[in-house]
């Protein structure tokens, strides 16, 4: 076990996905350097996600939409000028930005802290401000592999990858309520995820209608659509679209309800999106579709038999695709259903 280390940053701000992405390094940390005070820098609104982590010391909220008005807005320069002297008065002795961006990189070397982990690879220059740079490879693909090659670097041995998402007993008991309300058994649901911030990241809502028709009709299974207040006139439309009764949850759960409602679904299906990687995370059987996105990137991590994509294993390193082939619309919906039925048995199991 290494030693040394005794107050750690992790900078992770957003989105929800990626920070989840980042939970194994936290853990891994955690495992080496079990008196270390590990603090972690999040945006307010992916706040409650890490809140109350068995491994994590605190948060730091970052309102990036607030402290972005600082060149115009004295109120916003005054609490930027406070969160970088939160950051210089902790005396981190090891920063570790896993954001990768000008802005994060910057507050790590504001932050006086000798030692800063990062991406050789960041964008917007922000390797600059690193004093240990890891390059990304063909051994680290995966983004919690290269999080956990960065983690490497800081003495860490241990790490083994472990999803570890707090328990709430509250929002368990709101979500068992919510669903009470809407006939829903609690162990019977499907829930899918047919938006995302990034349109082209969006399998055709059409073929989600399909989808959750034959799940209904083969498997006896309610369908729970889910997403944010934004998200709700896709979601409107769904439920137009359906032939079967949708219980639309948008904008009805936090962060930690959404954990709990994807805690004992029976299934997800999930545009490469946050709430899909919560799934990921907690092992629940799920069928992730991907388009442009490196499914070897940011696929449930270990579990390929998970995905819909075309040519999921065969796009090298790079983070996205411009090749018209790796559409998301390229995806079929039998390629899907092909995925449902793997993780969930054979069609026809309605009583199941």
């Amino acid at each position: 076990m290494s030693d040394g280390l005794k107050n750690i940053l992790i900078i992770k701000p957003s989105s929800l996905g990626d920070i989840v992405l980042a939970l194994p390094a936290l853990s891994a940390l955690r495992r080496d350097f079990p008196d270390a005070e590990i603090s972690w820098v999040v945006r307010p609104e992916f706040a409650l996600l890490i809140e109350n982590h068995p491994h994590l010391s605190r948060t730091i909220l970052f309102d990036r939409r607030f402290l972005g008005k600082a060149w115009y807005h004295p109120r916003a320069l005054f609490a930027l000028v406070v969160f970088v002297r939160k950051l210089r008065k902790a005396k981190f002795d090891a920063v570790i930005d896993l954001q990768g961006l000008f802005r994060t990189a910057v507050f790590g070397w504001l932050s006086g802290c000798k030692k800063r982990f990062g991406m050789a690879t960041a964008r917007e220059f922000a390797s600059l401000f690193y004093s240990d740079k890891v390059f990304h490879d063909t051994d680290s693909i995966h983004v919690v592999d290269y999080y956990l090659k960065i983690i490497r670097q800081t003495g860490s041995e241990d790490t083994s990858v472990e999803f570890v998402l707090p328990v709430d007993s509250a929002a368990e008991q709101s979500i068992k309520k919510l669903l009470s309300e809407h006939n829903v058994a609690f162990d019977k649901y499907a829930v899918f995820v047919p938006s995302s911030v990034h349109a082209d990241k969006c399998w055709p809502l059409e073929r989600f209608v399909a989808l959750a028709d034959k799940i209904s009709s083969q498997y006896g299974l309610s369908i729970i659509t889910t997403g944010t207040i934004a998200e709700k006139p896709t979601i409107e439309r769904f439920k137009k679209l359906a032939n079967v009764q949708i219980v639309d949850l948008a904008g009805l759960t936090n962060i930690r309800e959404l954990v709990a409602l994807l805690s004992t679904a029976r299934l997800v299906v999930s545009n490469d999106t946050g709430p899909g990687h919560i799934a990921a995370a907690l092992k629940r059987p799920l069928v992730m579709i991907f388009g442009r996105s490196n499914p070897a990137r940011v696929q449930p991590y270990g579990r390929p038999n998970c995905v819909a994509a075309v040519e999921p294993e065969k796009r090298g390193t790079q983070y996205d695709s411009t090749d018209p082939k790796h559409n998301i619309n390229a995806v079929t919906f039998e390629q899907v259903y092909e995925k449902v039925c793997e993780q969930i048995g054979p069609a026809g199991r309605k009583n199941a």
